[in-house]
Order: structure tokens, then sequence, then C-alpha cells
């Protein structure tokens, strides 16, 4: 016991009764989609080691594996499904099978993307279709799925990942950024339709963050495009960590229908 300024003696709550209060997700269910690598898998680390069991879907079943076992080394439960977003078939088929390990999830992450960027001029059907199809449509898709069942349920949580070319051109932006302004657009759609049941929808706006997705950009624009932050460097996946679990969390109650820009400052320079 502490005194007070004449309030009399005073009983100190532990600071982690408090923290887990807003930001544990103990007894909560997460999907997370392209949760095998980059951003992807930061998220999903972060989830399960706040508490959540999740589960994983991505194409290779390699990295699915070791992500799984890499959640359960710390003593989380964790499982994954194998599918190709691109398919309408195949996301209808994870998001069954998805729910077998632990049941319906209270949070869903759209991570899982691909980015076919030719230039405008060049940009095929078949490139349009196949970004269209992974970065729009299987988060509509797996909102659909579940988004409903969250509100029925009085909570809820779905996490967009959405992208700077959401709001603004960058080279050869094409298919890649009509897909990711799609999902900005989406996330505000979601959050009308079942934030007044408790689910909340936002999206997560990286900067260039290093990822296998980048590996073919030269050295020389890697840096420029960490010249342009705020704070002087390019993103990692273990940025979207915090973010992340705020999201997930009671913590975020009374946000919804946002783009939070996780950037360094980059999109204010």
């Amino acid at each position: 016991m502490i005194t007070g300024s004449g309030q009399g003696p005073v009983a100190l709550r532990p600071v982690t009764t408090y923290l887990e209060d807003l930001f544990s997700l103990d007894g909560r269910v997460a999907l997370v989609t392209g949760g095998s690598s980059g951003i992807g898998h930061a998220i999903a680390t972060a989830l399960s080691r706040a508490g959540a069991r999740v589960v994983l879907i991505a194409r290779r079943e390699p990295g699915l594996r070791d992500t799984a076992a890499e959640l359960e080394a710390h003593g989380r439960p964790a499982a994954y499904v194998t599918a190709d977003l691109a398919e309408r078939a195949e996301v209808r088929r994870a998001a069954d099978e998805a729910v077998a390990p632990f049941g319906e999830p209270d949070i869903l992450v759209n991570c899982a993307g691909i980015n076919l960027r030719p230039p405008m001029d060049e940009l095929d059907e078949a490139a349009w279709d196949a970004t269209i199809a992974v970065n729009l449509d299987a988060p509509y898709l797996l909102g659909r799925r579940f988004g409903p069942g969250m509100a029925r349920r009085g909570h809820g949580r779905i996490i967009n990942i959405a992208s700077q070319q959401s709001f603004r051109a960058f080279a050869n932006s094409g298919a890649y950024g009509a897909s990711k302004g799609g999902l900005v657009a989406l996330t505000r759609s979601q959050a009308e339709a079942w934030s007044p049941h408790g689910v909340c929808v936002n999206a997560l706006v990286p900067g260039f963050v290093v990822t296998p997705l980048v590996t073919h950009v030269p050295a020389d624009r890697q840096e420029a495009m960490a010249e342009r932050t705020l704070i002087g460097r390019n993103g990692l996946p273990g940025d979207f960590a915090g973010a992340a679990v705020f999201l997930a969390s009671a913590a975020s109650a009374y946000v919804t229908g946002q783009a939070l820009f996780v950037d360094g400052g980059f999109s204010a320079h």
C-alpha cells in the first residue's frame, strides 16, 4: 500500500492487468491470409503472442508449416490451410476448412496479395484479373463469409492490408493500385454494414516495407524510398505488430472505417 496525496491508502493495480484488459486476445480466433511471410507473418505472430489462436492461409505449404511451428514453439495453438486465393472456389474451400480447428474467427486479417505491375499500356486482362482476384475479390468473399457471423455474435475485427497506392499513383500502379484503392473502399463499406453490431473494420496502409515482394527493387530505389520517410528508414514487417494487435483488440472499439498509415511518415512527406 502507498499513500496518495490526501486520499488515503491506494492499492497499486498491476500495469499488466490494465494492458491485458486493453490488448489481450485471449480466447479469440484469428484468420490471417498471407500469414506465412512478410507483413502477414509478423501480424500472425503478434496476434498469436497476444493470445489468439491463429489459422493461416496461403499458397505454399512449407512456409505455412514453418510459421505454424513457430507459433506453437511459443506455446500457442496454430493451424493452416493451403489455398490459391486467386480462385473463388479455393477461397470458399479455405474458409470452410479454416473454421475446423478452433471455430469461427473473431478476427480476419486480409494480407495475401500479389503485385503485378506492367506499364499501363501493357497491362493485359490476365494480369488485371489475377490482381483483382487476390487483392480485392478474396477479401470481399472472406468478409462476406465471416462478417455476418461476427455481427450476429456482437463482436469482430476485420483488418485489410492496403497500400500507399490506394491513395496515390506510383510507377506502374496499374491493377495493383486499383485493387488496393478498392480494398480501402471495401473497408468503409464493411464498416458501414457491420460496425453497428460490434464489428470494427479498418485498413493498415504500409509504406515501403522490406519483404519478399520487393526483392526486385534496386538498392538505390530502396534508399530513395527510405529518404522520403520522416524517420529515415524503410519499414520492416515487425513494425505492424503493435498496430495489428491494437486493431484486433478491445482497445480499438471506437475505431472503424479508417485507414491507418504505418509508413514512417512516408505519406506525410
